[in-house]
């Protein structure tokens, strides 16, 4: 026997007279470190209900759920993390990935109860005594890396370059590239609630990933039968508030959509595969205009079985959003690559063929239904003193004639008026056209209303973009044309609407131009619609108000694009369209 063996009791009986090392609960507290990892918090008007940290989550201790009056809003889910204390282990990569840092843990770990369904709490909802500390563990800028992560860049020709030519800026992405962007998707689909159109952005984001462009395409024609248009010229709503952008970047959204549809020479044989014939319902439905509205009600009223005719006044379709942006933004040779599928579908077009008063009421009896998307095919006027005088000319006009043809003179120094797409669609034209170019724009540049690549590459471009000013008149010159401005003072809305752009002074500037281009937004023209119809219509600032079906009141006659109240762009028109083709069709059904 070894001497320990012998002393080994006693030893043990002279610690019983020692103090315990543990701490009676809940008498006393034993604070946890400035970061220690311990009970969840949650700020609830940071969180957008993404979902991300319930996916990181291996051992299923988060769950999404909803909250007291808690709405699903654009961008932001409704729902708000619930944790299960007896599943978590406090590893706090949900903190590491939380797209808006909203999710962080105390360093409060000691929680006494006796009731079990206690431990499982959502955070920032459930009150909890450690939620005001400012103790415990959180996003730091050495992790943010998992909440966000950089886009892949799209390549673009240099502005040296591009400036020479009307060729398509954007070069587009590789099967690599496209991968790798896809793959920052975390499939929260908060993208899909701001989309007008609710495409399936995370299926198909997860489709391109993988390399399955066929079933991206085919996913894209389920509510947008325009992808390749959309995937150049969409305002891509859906990219604000996507949930990698909160700490990083966006997923390129748009760009991903455009590459999958050029992947492929031809869409229909792509849709072919899977499309069965449909039998023909023995209805007929005619539309107003071959714009993005118009197709987009044509192509899903086809699907479903009408005989569907489409009438334009022009030699050719797509609308003002074909006519007028320019191709080295919308090249055309993807709208026939589109256009292929409409004809292919079964629709029916008629080209040169504008409708006025008598042929809207023999349309109107002759088919089931009548879809009005004819579009503002005006430009606004403007009222300051000089714009009647020559060199003084309309941008939207401009645009719609085609000036990538070489057959229009811009002139030496151009000056273009207004801040929207279409003022940068002209100055950018006319740069290319060898013109110096300034824009005078009201308002902050981030007033603007154009697309900030837009902004960002007609900068790029040499472009002379003019803030805070304010147009005061046009006068004629021996050289040519004098524009004269004042600036602006921005004055906040109390309402807490956009600042509004007062005079600073009595001074009055200068620019000698040899044309000016109004770029102040497009009215519509209604004089095709006869009084039986337009009298019945309800019509306010020029357009046709219609109801959540796009239905007008007048019956069986719809309406939609931008001769609607709307955001005036091509996705919402999309989403107009297909509106109206259930609606129409559920119209019929119930006859």
């Amino acid at each position: 026997m070894k001497f320990t063996d012998i002393v080994s009791p006693f030893l043990a009986w002279s610690r019983a007279a020692k103090k315990a090392d543990t701490i009676p609960y809940p008498k006393k507290s034993n604070p946890g470190s400035d970061r220690y990892r311990g009970f969840h918090r949650n700020d609830l008007d940071k969180c957008i209900g993404c979902g991300r940290c319930e996916e990181i989550c291996q051992n299923l201790a988060i769950s999404m759920v909803e909250v007291k009056d808690s709405q699903p809003i654009k961008g932001d889910s409704g729902l708000r993390p619930s944790v299960d204390y007896g599943r978590c282990c406090w590893c706090a990569l949900c903190v590491d990935v939380c797209s808006t840092g909203s999710l962080s843990l105390s360093n409060s770990y000691s929680w006494p109860t006796d009731n079990a369904d206690a431990c499982a709490f959502i955070p920032g909802s459930d009150e909890k005594a450690w939620d005001d500390s400012k103790k415990g563990y959180c996003q730091d800028n050495s992790i943010l890396q998992w909440a966000g992560s950089p886009r892949v860049e799209m390549p673009v020709a240099e502005p040296d370059e591009r400036i020479k030519s009307f060729e398509e800026v954007v070069r587009g992405y590789s099967p690599e590239q496209a991968a790798a962007e896809a793959g920052r998707c975390i499939q929260c689909g908060l993208c899909v609630t701001a989309c007008p159109a609710n495409m399936h952005i995370p299926e198909y984001l997860r489709a391109i990933a993988n390399g399955d462009y066929s079933h991206a395409v085919k996913l894209f024609f389920d509510n947008n039968p325009l992808p390749e248009m959309c995937g150049k010229v969409c305002t891509r709503e859906c990219e604000s508030v996507c949930a990698m952008g909160y700490q990083g970047e966006a997923i390129a959204i748009r760009w991903l959509k455009r590459f999958a549809c050029e992947w492929f020479e031809s869409l229909s044989d792509v849709l072919a595969v899977d499309e069965k014939p449909l039998e023909p319902n023995g209805r007929r439905v005619a539309i107003v205009g071959t714009g993005p509205a118009g197709l987009s009600a044509a192509y899903y009223l086809t699907r479903m079985g009408f005989e569907t005719h489409v009438f334009e006044k022009d030699g050719e379709g797509g609308g003002v959003a074909q006519s007028a942006i320019p191709e080295y933004r919308l090249p055309s040779g993807g709208y026939e690559k589109q256009m292929d599928v409409f004809r292919k579908a079964g629709v029916k077009f008629h080209y040169n063929a504008e409708v006025c008063c008598d042929d809207i009421l023999k349309i109107s009896d002759d088919y089931d239904a009548v879809f009005i998307a004819a579009g503002l095919q005006r430009s606004s006027e403007f009222t300051i003193p000089g714009v009647d005088l020559q060199g003084v000319e309309h941008a939207f006009y401009f645009l719609m004639n085609h000036p990538e043809d070489g057959s229009i003179e811009a002139g030496r120094r151009v000056l273009v008026v207004g801040g929207g797409n279409v003022a940068i669609d002209t100055a950018r034209s006319c740069k290319r056209l060898g013109a110096e170019v300034v824009i005078s724009y009201r308002r902050r540049i981030e007033d603007m209303p154009a697309d900030d690549e837009e902004i960002q590459e007609a900068v790029e471009e040499g472009i002379d973009l003019r803030p805070q000013n304010i147009p005061i008149r046009i006068e004629e010159t021996d050289s040519g044309l004098l524009y004269i401005y004042a600036e602006a003072l921005m004055i906040d809305d109390p309402a807490g609407g956009r600042p509004k752009p007062v005079r600073k002074d009595d001074i009055e500037h200068g620019i000698e131009v040899d044309k000016v281009f109004l770029a102040i937004g497009q009215s519509s023209d209604l004089s095709f619609l006869p009084d039986e119809i337009s009298d019945n219509l309800n019509i306010k600032w020029g357009r046709i108000q219609v109801d959540e079906h796009q239905y007008t009141g007048v019956k069986n006659i719809y309406a939609g694009g931008d001769i609607t109240p709307g955001a005036g762009d091509v996705i919402t028109a999309i989403a107009d369209g297909m509106r109206a083709a259930k609606a129409i069709a559920e119209s019929c059904r119930t006859e």
